[in-house]
């Protein structure tokens, strides 16, 4: 089978730049990537390996759960946190960065395997959200109900 990760492979093989290329996954670098590629790169990721007849959605929920797990380590002793963390090191940013790809990976290919769109469910759930929870103006300052 010709994939998608030969053709990149070929390509970095032959044009240096832009691109690069860590155990024969593609990496360009910057651009914005959709749920769709994602949704459609591991299914061929999976396939290319055999990996389809172990992705059952059970799974891929479990697995999931063990990468939340994970994400949840790196948070457990730190206390409160600072948006942007500041005082974090760049390796530990990193380990972040690992660990919540690993669990948006795990999230888009189970949806995917149960056949939903995770971008319209996400963008319908918004709506539903904005409805249970209305922004209340009083002096000029937005507010809205506590989340439950």
């Amino acid at each position: 089978m010709h994939s998608i990760w030969m053709k990149h492979e070929l390509e970095i093989k032959t044009r240096k730049g832009d691109m690069d290329c860590s155990y024969g996954f593609p990496i360009t670098r910057p651009r914005d990537v959709s749920l769709q590629e994602l949704s459609k790169r591991l299914a061929e990721f999976a396939e290319v390996r055999g990996w389809d007849q172990h992705h059952s959605p059970r799974n891929l929920l479990l697995a999931l759960v063990g990468e939340v797990g994970e994400l949840s380590e790196i948070f457990q002793w730190k206390g409160e946190v600072a948006k942007g963390l500041p005082n974090w090191s760049s390796d530990d940013k990193e380990r972040l960065e690992e660990e919540l790809s690993d669990v948006l990976l795990y999230l888009v290919r189970l949806a995917d395997v149960c056949g939903l769109d995770l971008g319209q469910a996400a963008l319908t759930k918004l709506v539903k959200n904005a409805q249970k929870y209305p922004v209340v103006v009083t002096n000029n300052t937005p507010s809205s109900t506590t989340m439950n």
